[in-house]
């Protein structure tokens, strides 16, 4: 008998080995994910400043289609990982299936939406004459080939409910390395290609993750859960489709309160001036670097909840979230201390302005004491998704994205005042505060699906395949 333990299995082996198993690869990834994106806009950055506008622009509407491919992905995680837990991997195999069915729904739905309504969205923002065109030229070949996008997402949701994130990073590694070369070639043309422009930059992404989707779905079939029955499980079942619906599109609609917090911010940055708004953009994109090794544990919490979440192992799912917060912790407060004490230097890497280094260090010495709160709002609202909650990301991104950074910042600012620190003090104030309600509201929901099994006897109850018929009602 082989010794090799099952590393699809997550219901089993000490949590601190599969946190790492799940967590270290997707934050590399990530890095990856990230340098792909610098790379996008260090070479738009070549052709004009036209083109680098036209890509900062473009990045809320690009949203629309990652956060509903993620949402989706991360929807059929929880489902797929629930019924993996539960030892009922037909049922985890025909959820797979179904979510491809879906997934060609929807990517439908996204060509026919951006195609018909670009225009008027970029027009909205603010773009209009060769301005617009050249937003068009780079939105309008990700929108007409958006299924790759979508699929490169749930591909690798198939192979992230069973632990597997090696696979992803793979292909965000190759994709960013290739990246460097496709870029150039297809913005200038050149081995019978003519050049294309900032749309070169947008089919160098399409052929990436089609390249990177191809891979996956190669990874996928060696798990066993293509499984089409001849063809039986690609029929549509509606329940089924309700469910990926149901788990997936709160996901969804959490990831895009991420670009509407963005758009609320940048309001009332704006007042402050271009140097305000400038410092504002510099100072994210460092603490988003500063975030990285710490994006891996929100995947972790979710993929180990869900299948502990369907094997009804309610103490390995409190552990898991009690590890991936301390783990959190152990890794941004060494971070926080140099983001406090060394601002303008890590500003000065970006920008040479001194009022634009001076705001944005302003900003990045209050992040300091804010990053952990974002650790505590994600691993919470993933253990929530991986427990079947999904409602409860949407709720508290509304609050902490929209809701309450308008009321204080319109208090603040247009009431009484204040100068750009009032904004970076409510920042933090509302992290904090949404990290709170979080970390209760889940702990709160853990206690009350562990009373729930316990006095329905579903504790001692054995799970298998016999336990739940294919096609049988996902777990409620």
């Amino acid at each position: 008998m082989s010794t090799v333990p099952d590393t699809t299995d997550l219901t089993r082996r000490p949590i601190p080995e599969v946190i790492k198993q799940v967590a270290v690869p997707a934050s590399i990834g990530f890095f990856f994910h990230t340098m792909f994106n610098v790379v996008d806009t260090m070479w738009a950055g070549r052709i004009d400043t036209e083109a680098v506008a036209a890509l900062s622009l473009s990045l809320p509407v690009y949203f629309i289609i990652t956060s509903l491919s993620s949402g989706i992905g991360t929807g059929a995680t929880a489902l797929m990982g629930a019924a993996l837990g539960a030892k009922r991997k037909n049922e985890a195999a025909l959820v797979a299936v179904q979510m491809l069915g879906f997934g060609v729904i929807v990517s439908a739905f996204l060509a026919w939406f951006g195609l018909t309504f670009s225009p008027a969205i970029f027009s909205w923002l603010g773009a209009e004459g060769e301005y617009l065109a050249t937003c068009l030229a780079y939105m309008n070949p990700i929108f007409a080939c958006n299924i790759v996008t979508v699929f490169l997402y749930l591909f690798n949701a198939i192979l992230q409910a069973q632990g597997d994130t090696k696979s992803f990073r793979n292909v965000l590694i190759f994709t960013a390395l290739l990246n460097v070369v496709l870029d150039p070639w297809f913005i200038y043309g050149g081995f019978g290609l003519p050049a294309m422009g900032l749309a070169g930059v947008a089919w160098a992404t399409v052929i990436l993750q089609g390249l990177g989707a191809c891979y996956l779905l190669f990874k996928a079939r060696k798990t066993g859960l293509l499984v089409t029955d001849k063809g039986g499980n690609f029929i549509p079942r509606p329940k089924i489709y309700g469910e990926i619906a149901h788990q997936g599109f709160p996901a969804s609609l959490n990831y895009m309160t991420i670009a509407l917090g963005f758009f609320v911010i940048f309001r009332f940055v704006s007042k402050f001036g271009p140097e305000a708004s400038a410092a504002y953009g510099v100072a994210t994109r460092i603490d988003q670097i500063v975030l990285l090794p710490t994006i891996g544990l929100n995947v972790a919490s979710l993929t180990i909840t869900a299948q502990n979440y369907g094997a009804e192992k309610i103490a390995r799912i409190r552990e898991n979230v009690r590890k991936c917060l301390i783990y959190g912790a152990t890794i941004l407060i060494p971070l926080s201390i140099p983001l406090f004490l060394f601002a303008e230097p890590l500003m000065a890497l970006f920008t040479d302005d001194p009022a634009v280094i001076a705001i944005g260090a302003e900003y990045l010495r209050i992040d300091a004491f804010t990053l952990y709160g974002y650790v505590v709002i994600f691993v919470s609202t993933s253990a929530l998704q991986g427990m079947k909650r999904p409602m409860f990301a949407i709720w508290i991104g509304l609050l902490r994205q929209v809701i309450a950074p308008w009321i204080l910042f319109t208090l603040f600012i247009k009431v009484m005042g204040y100068g750009t620190i009032s904004l970076w003090l409510s920042i933090a104030a509302i992290v904090w505060t949404s990290a709170i309600i979080a970390f209760f509201f889940a702990r709160r929901t853990l206690h009350k699906v562990q009373w729930e099994l316990e006095n329905e006897g579903e504790l001692s109850k054995p799970a298998s395949d016999e336990a739940a018929p294919l096609g049988a009602d996902i777990r409620k």
